[in-house]
């Protein structure tokens, strides 16, 4: 392992641009795992789901439409065939002969009536109710999408604060990162690729605190007697390993 050297303050800058690194990392992943974008998720779902209903609502009355107008149809004939035998039966333009099948007739067309009615009247009750709730369902599409749209909105306003708080990391970043020695930064960025964005770590009272173990008495010993300016490795983890006030050497 080729021994890399850069002063005390570059190492120091070094564990300040970890910090910054490690910032914009967690802002990436608050975007991922926004609230307000699951709420949305959730709402576009419900949303997808009530529409596929308002859909199915709007076709039954429909379909109960044209079984209105199919019983209307059925009746029309009847009615007027009713009101022509009643009319001549009242002239009196029947003959005694017919008179009686005329008015059995009469009887029968009054009670096909009154069946077809009931048809009738069932169907139309089936497209209030289907309305009914067909207007509910729409009422709901229509709540939903002024929550989504509400929601929208809180999520593009949190993902606007992230990129905005991203955007002052990366100029920190930039600001920070000419500081760092070329060689030093080479190796950094190695590592945190390797690392899950973590290249250096601070050595803080006795512990490296990028894999959180402690350092044992012997590499102590090492440690405090490595000159300042030799860049030291974690031995368990691998990580550039950058001695502080708070190292306890």
């Amino acid at each position: 392992m080729r021994t890399i050297r850069a002063d005390v303050t570059a190492q120091l800058r070094l564990l300040d641009l970890q910090a910054v690194d490690s910032a914009i990392a967690r802002l990436g992943e608050q975007r991922r795992t926004l609230p307000e974008q699951q709420a949305l998720d959730r709402l576009t779902t419900e949303s997808a789901a009530v529409t596929e209903d308002l859909v199915g609502a709007q076709t039954r009355v429909s379909d109960l439409e044209l079984d209105t107008e199919r019983a209307e149809a059925d009746l029309e004939p009847v009615r007027q065939r009713l009101a022509r035998n009643e009319k001549r039966i009242a002239d009196g333009t029947v003959d005694a002969k017919s008179l009686g099948s005329m008015v059995e007739e009469v009887a029968h067309l009054r009670r096909r009536i009154g069946d077809l009615e009931d048809v009738e009247l069932e169907v139309m009750e089936a497209m209030e109710q289907a309305q009914s709730e067909r207007d509910a369902i729409q009422a709901r599409v229509d709540a939903l999408a002024a929550d989504i749209a509400e929601a929208t909105a809180a999520r593009d306003a949190a993902v606007a604060k992230l990129v905005n708080e991203a955007g002052y990391k990366r100029t920190e970043r930039d600001r920070l990162a000419p500081e760092v020695p070329a060689d030093l930064l080479a190796l950094y960025t190695r590592i945190a690729a390797s690392k899950g964005g973590v290249g250096a770590a601070e050595l803080r009272q006795r512990r490296c605190t990028g894999c959180q173990l402690e350092v044992n008495a012997n590499e102590l010993r090492e440690y405090a007697s490595t000159p300042p300016d030799q860049v030291l490795r974690c031995e368990e983890c691998g990580r550039i390993l950058v001695r502080t006030a708070e190292s306890g050497l």
